[in-house]
């Protein structure tokens, strides 16, 4: 797969454009300070703790992208006409394989961007992406999970047309609370 994959989402009134692309080495200091906020931790199950977990985060997104089963992006805020930019969050599509109709969509958001639409636009952004490149090979179904008390999760996902299909049962020690299953269907909800 191409990992110089861009996607854009415009700028709306009250955020600046987003540009979502492949994770970086030059994103690694950006990412540990994301990674520091307790309710990003709270969400997540990765740690990103020091230089060297952000290496290792970063590696194992490569990986997965050159596998092609998970692609992991970036999600940037641009902030100026001059191009700079700003890690705002992540999105990542993720158990994809041919023939099969299902894949799974998550993301997180960076503390300082959060209540301007930024997931919703790049998760908006990754679905269109995922059914145009991969309808080809089976994909009809993008599914998003998140823990029954995420209630911003389940904002951002109604946002994005992701309908709530079903509860998903709890599963301790990794999923002490029960689920939401929301879904997104090639060519609707």
């Amino acid at each position: 797969m191409d990992t110089s994959v861009v996607l854009h989402a415009a700028a709306t009134p009250t955020a600046p454009a987003l540009v979502l692309r492949p994770w970086r080495v030059a994103d690694i200091g950006a990412l540990v300070e994301v990674c520091r906020d307790p309710v990003l931790r709270r969400w997540t199950s990765h740690r990103v703790d020091s230089e060297a977990d952000g290496v290792r985060w970063v590696e194992e997104q490569e990986r997965a992208w050159a596998a092609g089963g998970r692609f992991s992006f970036a999600v940037l805020e641009v902030r100026s006409r001059a191009g700079q930019e700003e890690l705002a969050g992540q999105v990542v599509l993720k158990d994809v394989a041919p023939g099969e109709p299902g894949a799974e969509v998550g993301y997180w958001t960076a503390a300082h961007a959060r209540g301007r639409g930024v997931a919703p636009r790049a998760l908006e952004a990754l679905t269109g992406w995922a059914f145009d490149t991969f309808e080809g090979a089976g994909l009809k179904r993008l599914d998003l999970l998140h823990q029954v008390d995420n209630e911003a999760s389940c904002r951002v996902a109604r946002k994005s047309r992701y309908a709530f299909d079903h509860v998903l049962p709890a599963s301790p020690p990794d999923y002490p609370l029960d689920g939401h299953v929301h879904v997104r269907r090639l060519g609707g909800s």
